[in-house]
């Protein structure tokens, strides 16, 4: 390659890296992180309920014998974990799996799955 071809192959080659990492901050500045949440596996020991559908709030019993009681906020996974399957998990004592932040004091559950 001769000088002109070199220079503007680097040049150009400047310029990609200097785009790519404008992209790069300018993505990163743009997302929130993640609120932060919490993660409680144990048994359902309590339900608290006014019928299958409407599920206010819960207690679940991990491994160490504390009592964690939870609110039922916005699930993310709602249809494959709908509320109402808390009670059959407290009956057979299956445990679950429970995502949660705090919101003004309270534990809101915000994510449920099956954890055995």
């Amino acid at each position: 390659m001769d000088r002109a071809t070199t220079r503007t192959f680097a040049t150009g080659l400047v310029v990609v890296i200097a785009v790519v990492g404008v992209a790069v901050l300018a993505a990163g500045a743009a997302t929130d992180p993640a609120p932060r949440s919490e993660q409680v596996v144990g048994v359902v020991v309590d339900v608290q309920s006014e019928g299958l559908d409407r599920v206010s709030t819960f207690t679940v019993r991990p491994l160490d014998g504390r009592l964690v009681e939870l609110s039922i906020g916005i699930l993310e996974n709602g249809t494959e974990f709908p509320p109402g399957h808390l009670a059959e998990h407290q009956v057979t004592s299956k445990p679950v799996r429970v995502w949660y932040r705090e919101e003004g004091g309270l534990l809101v559950a915000f994510r449920i799955e099956d954890a055995g």
